[in-house]
């Protein structure tokens, strides 16, 4: 309470979260404004009984499930972003630019918002024919369809504008935040529906509740820990003499994070699942009849749990070591070490600090790609342990939501800090 108040005697900062919390607020009423022609109890249960879309649906904020004018919520600026940061990693004119300071990364931003817009049709029609073909939504004219396509576009768009703002005048980084309250935003619901087990009395169920209550704050508490953990790799930097001045060697550490790769790696492996039974889908009532056996044989192994989990623990495994290499590069580290001056005490510059960083890397990625996978499995395991299917833990929302109130209550810290420092 006594941060609080300190944070409300600032106008600036009052301004900042009041900023926020009007823009959320928006977010949320358009997330409720639905298109038109839809059994939205049809499609509700869709969303609940397949795993890999109900968590397509959490990262629209539950868009989805209501068939919100904002149908792919800020998927498809998550998946421009993605892109253009792997493509920063391999296009030569695009590294340079992003090394351009703060131009080029506006340019960056910009070509970023324009890939959206196509993202955003192509992910819209594809949601949109997967739920005509389940026949939750009717037959289309060309007319309709085309009304959708845009109010869906302009409601990503309006999103991905509503989450720069909060960024840029607010605090935290907006687009988490939309995706954070938006997974918050189905709780009381889950929350009702398990009030109804204590109300019956079931003894078993009870006692399943409080074991689930109990892993669920383990599972905090994990997320944290992994969140905030951090290799200190010492570094020194060798005595300077600059003219008659001197001056003494430095020791300091660089920090590497235990999860290096965020939650990017189940986005992917999640990207990666869908496709599947996607095609399954749409191939079902096909005309050949070896293509039809073939889609009901993988609809029906990708609904089988065990199959399905292991797959998906696999491939988060794999992405978190891919992408891991993308992002942390142990020979472009090592350069600009030797470039300042600096040196991993008892390794030697040059290719052996490259294997002693990349060693270091590759057994602290073990446990995030451990920790990760078993995050993205968690609601299987969950309703596996104490057969509850009415609150579900969802591994890779507890992660989103805890890292955005970690990263925003650091840049609370750090403008409170900054104003005490003025003050004095």
């Amino acid at each position: 309470m006594d941060t609080l108040n300190k944070i409300w005697q600032f106008k600036d900062l009052r301004y900042k979260i009041l900023v926020v919390a009007g823009l959320l607020v928006a977010t949320r009423i358009i997330a409720h404004i639905p298109l038109p022609g839809v059994n939205l109890e049809q499609l509700k249960y869709f969303f609940d009984q397949n795993q890999i879309f109900g968590l397509l649906n959490m990262f629209s904020g539950g868009t989805m499930s209501s068939f919100s004018i904002a149908l792919m919520g800020v998927g498809p600026y998550i998946t421009s972003s993605i892109v253009f940061q792997l493509l920063t990693m391999i296009v030569p004119r695009l590294e340079e630019m992003q090394k351009e300071g703060e131009s080029g990364t506006r340019k960056i931003n910009q070509y970023t918002r324009i890939l959206t817009v196509p993202l955003a049709i192509i992910q819209g029609y594809s949601m949109l024919y997967l739920l005509r073909s389940q026949g939750i939504i009717p037959a289309w004219t060309i007319s309709s369809l085309i009304i959708m396509l845009i109010s869906i576009t302009a409601g990503t768009l309006v999103l991905m504008w509503i989450g720069e703002i909060i960024t840029e005048k607010g605090i935290g980084n907006g687009v988490s935040l939309i995706i954070s309250i938006g997974i918050l935003a189905g709780l009381p619901s889950q929350i009702r529906n398990t009030a109804s087990i204590i109300s019956l009395g079931d003894t078993n169920k009870i006692i399943s509740l409080i074991i689930f209550l109990l892993i669920a704050i383990a599972i905090v508490g994990i997320i944290v820990l992994i969140t905030e953990g951090q290799r200190n790799i010492p570094v020194s930097y060798a005595r300077r003499s600059r003219g008659i001045h001197s001056y003494s060697s430095l020791n300091t550490y660089l920090p590497v994070r235990v999860n290096t790769a965020g939650v990017i790696p189940i986005i992917f492996a999640m990207s990666l699942m869908v496709i599947p039974g996607v095609i399954a889908r749409f191939f079902e009532n096909a005309q050949s009849q070896w293509l039809a056996h073939a889609a009901q044989v993988t609809g029906n192994l990708f609904k089988n749990n065990l199959f399905y989990g292991a797959l998906y623990f696999l491939l988060v495994v794999a992405f978190t070591y891919f992408y891991t290499a993308v992002v942390f590069k142990p020979e472009q580290i090592a350069e600009n070490l030797q470039k300042q001056g600096g040196f991993v005490p008892g390794i030697r510059p040059g290719s052996e600090t490259v294997s002693y960083l990349g060693n270091i890397i590759t057994r602290i990625t073990l446990t995030s790609a451990i920790f990760l996978g078993v995050i993205a499995v968690l609601p299987f395991i969950m309703q596996a342990v104490t057969n509850i299917n009415t609150l579900v833990i969802g591994g890779t929302g507890i992660l989103i939501v805890v890292s955005v109130v970690i990263e925003t209550m650091n840049q609370l810290q750090a403008q409170l800090t900054m104003h005490t420092y003025d003050n004095y």
